[in-house]
């Protein structure tokens, strides 16, 4: 089923997921399955769970059509050909980051039209849950390692802008205030049709 994307604006992308503690659980699994469904017919290459409303640590990503923009992928000390990995559930990941950091452009679906250059590191190591709730490890470098970073950062209330430097914020500044205020247009809009409904 296609969710609804959250977009910029709406207080959900600012929260902290709360951690996943009984896995499996069917209504994960739907979540997990529905984020897949939305992230593909949105042509995204991730989605995490505060994109669609939940404040939960789950991210989903596929990398695999993505040709230009090199990945390697290691999955629990196994090197993989990433496609056959994609997609890829996430949960409760914690990261850690390689020290070599490279510039490169990101877009983000709670951000229509808006890109920006954010430097990311290079490699990354995470290591979290899949659905079934076993532990995975995955080490991964190149366009992979930043999906997961912009990923994980979703999941910690954190956004790509933030990342962006001073002055390239700036120069969004417009954009991203008519984006917030047209999100606020519609969630006010959205609550007021809830209370006209349950009267």
């Amino acid at each position: 089923m296609r969710l609804e994307i959250v977009q910029y604006g709406d207080s959900v992308l600012r929260a902290k997921g709360k951690r996943i503690r009984q896995l499996p659980d069917d209504r994960i699994r739907e979540l997990a399955q529905n984020m897949i469904e939305t992230m593909h017919l949105a042509n995204g290459v991730g989605l995490a769970a505060q994109q669609v409303g939940e404040s939960i640590q789950l991210t989903v990503l596929d990398v695999s059509q993505v040709e230009d923009r090199p990945t390697s992928m290691k999955l629990n000390g196994n090197q993989i050909d990433s496609k056959s990995a994609m997609p890829l559930v996430l949960i409760n990941p914690e990261i850690e980051l390689g020290t070599e950091t490279e510039i490169g452009t990101e877009g983000c679906l709670s951000f229509p039209e808006i890109t920006g250059e954010i430097a990311r590191a290079t490699s990354i190591i995470v290591r979290g849950q899949d659905l079934g709730g076993n532990p995975i490890v995955i080490e991964a470098t190149g366009f992979l390692a930043r999906a997961i970073q912009h990923e994980v950062d979703h999941l910690n209330g954190i956004l790509f802008i933030d990342r962006m430097s001073s002055a390239a914020k700036m120069s969004l500044s417009s954009r991203l205030k008519r984006l917030q205020k047209e999100t606020q247009r519609g969630l006010k809009h959205r609550q007021r049709a809830v209370a006209e409904t349950t009267l």
